[in-house]
């Protein structure tokens, strides 16, 4: 929103923790600050124990515990400082307003059963946003390029190429 989506043909929004990650008056849905800020005390006294504990949240699917190794590790590359940032900007940002002011084509595609962005974000993000597409995934958690992959392909890709998204 803040360039008027200049030089954008489509949005897609993928599991998006918008358009507030916290629950804000008027605003019941996602996280509590106190869940927030508990997560970042636990990131900085256990890094690993919270990157294990939030990997076990983010597939609805089973996944083998290689590919579980394979993604916490991943997800520890990141400084500690970069990770704690992030955390502090996805409690403390509103971007509610912002949602009017989207004026492109925009897919949201969000798993019912994600349990880091529930449901309920993509939902307020299809009602703020004009026109655009909520693309529901049944079976999905936080990471539908996983748990339903062949499904999460052939949708944004047929969304990326201006098809009717099935």
């Amino acid at each position: 929103s803040r360039y008027g989506g200049h030089g954008l043909e489509r949005l897609g929004l993928l599991a998006a923790a918008a358009p507030s990650f916290t629950q804000r008056e008027g605003f019941p849905f996602g996280k509590t600050r106190a869940e927030v800020d508990q997560i970042l005390a636990n990131l900085y006294r256990d890094r690993p124990q919270t990157i294990a504990a939030f990997a076990e949240n983010f597939f609805a699917s089973q996944v083998s515990a290689p590919f579980r190794s394979w993604f916490q590790t991943m997800s520890l590359t990141p400084s500690l400082h970069s990770t704690a940032a992030t955390l502090v900007s996805l409690r403390d940002e509103d971007l509610r307003g912002d949602l009017g002011r989207v004026r492109v084509p925009t897919g949201i595609f969000h798993g019912a059963l994600d349990k880091i962005c529930p449901f309920p974000l993509a939902e307020a993000m299809h009602r703020g946003i004009a026109g655009s597409a909520l693309y529901r995934f049944e079976r999905s958690g936080h990471g539908i390029f996983y748990d339903e992959l062949e499904l999460f392909n052939r949708r944004l890709l047929n969304f990326l190429n201006g098809t009717p998204v099935t």
